[in-house]
């Protein structure tokens, strides 16, 4: 059994919060949670706040036991970019693309044995 749980439009960067998913995958709910608090990164709440929503999905929806939990899989998906246009020199306009990113966490009931 597993549960899920999905941050859409999440302004920023796929790029960036893929190195925060990183640190979290596989690993025990607990830990995940302590590595997140303790990230100096822009995407560490969000990505907690998703975990945290996975996590509550288990317990209330499916009855897991919240100590048997375990990251299974997390992933980050691009989502829409959002086009800026900025002033440049001698009446030209440059693009900025302001990416958007979606989130997905899946914790799943650890093996006994």
């Amino acid at each position: 059994m597993q549960a899920k749980a999905i941050a859409k439009s999440v302004r920023i960067a796929p790029r960036k919060v893929r190195l925060v998913v990183d640190l979290i995958r596989g690993k025990n709910v607990g830990e995940a949670i302590a590595i997140l608090k303790h990230t100096q990164r822009g995407a560490s709440p969000v990505v907690e706040k998703v975990l945290k929503s996975a996590i509550a999905n288990a317990e209330h929806n499916y009855e897991m036991d919240t100590d048997n939990l375990v990251v299974s899989e997390a992933y980050v998906n691009e989502g829409v970019t959002l086009k800026r246009f900025r002033p440049r020199a001698q009446g030209r306009a440059s693009q900025i693309n302001k990416r958007t990113s979606h989130i997905t966490v899946v914790v799943t009931e650890k093996k006994e044995g």
